[in-house]
């Protein structure tokens, strides 16, 4: 190659691009996905061995998508910028989501499910949140919570707190969330004692729950879709 003709991967990148502003993303292959996010993070070499470094290691585009930072940049060719930028993917999908969310009910469990695997099902540490909601069953602004992160005791998430924050907020209505990291979504006994609790203190100020959502990166589980709630 003569030093006058470009670098091959600038012809691939440019191909990529194209076929994503003519069709979106259908067609491409998940390693495809991920070369295209990677070339607005690594401007001059070849993201297509990076790309499928990244499968391999991680199994999948959300799988990806979740890994911390120091996981990212441990694959060959991942540095820093690129792995903050894949992080800024997903904040803004999250973020897309959520803002969409607070401008149509969140009332079936499908959405529901959708909603919050894309907020916390990736997480490698448990997470409790509440989403408040209005008299529509839309997400308030600013209107989900976390309640507890780490390793969730149950013990210490207070009913009469959660309660407290629908009257902030003047909420008719709640949604509750928790992920399982190890990945299996089966709700413990603890969690329905806990669930029953929060419904019975809701109804003391006239305030629905709506559902509650247990998520893991491959599985999901809604109480209401199996008529406990």
């Amino acid at each position: 190659m003569s030093h006058l003709e470009p670098p091959h991967y600038l012809g691939h990148r440019r191909r990529l691009r194209e076929r994503f502003v003519k069709n979106g993303l259908d067609g491409f292959a998940e390693h495809e996905v991920i070369e295209l996010l990677l070339t607005f993070a690594i401007p001059r070499s070849d993201v297509k061995q990076p790309a499928k470094r990244l499968l391999a290691q991680f199994g999948g585009l959300r799988a990806v998508l979740d890994a911390p930072l120091d996981e990212l940049t441990a694959v060959r060719g991942v540095g820093p910028v690129a792995a903050t930028g894949l992080h800024v993917v997903r904040a803004a999908a999250t973020a897309y989501l959520r803002q969409t969310a607070e401008g149509r009910a969140l009332l079936e469990p499908r959405d529901l499910i959708d909603f919050w695997r894309m907020r916390f099902g990736g997480l490698r540490h448990e997470a409790f949140a509440v989403g408040y909601l209005d008299t529509g069953y839309r997400l308030l602004p600013n209107g989900v919570e976390i309640v507890q992160q780490g390793t969730v005791d149950r013990a210490v998430v207070y009913p009469r707190e959660v309660v407290a924050g629908a009257l902030k907020r003047e909420a008719a209505a709640l949604v509750l969330a928790h992920n399982h990291p190890h990945g299996d979504v089966e709700p413990s006994e603890s969690d329905r004692r806990l669930t029953e609790a929060i419904v019975a203190a809701a109804r003391t100020v006239d305030v629905r729950v709506v559902d509650h959502v247990v998520v893991s990166a491959a599985a999901t589980f809604s109480f209401r879709a199996v008529g406990w709630l």
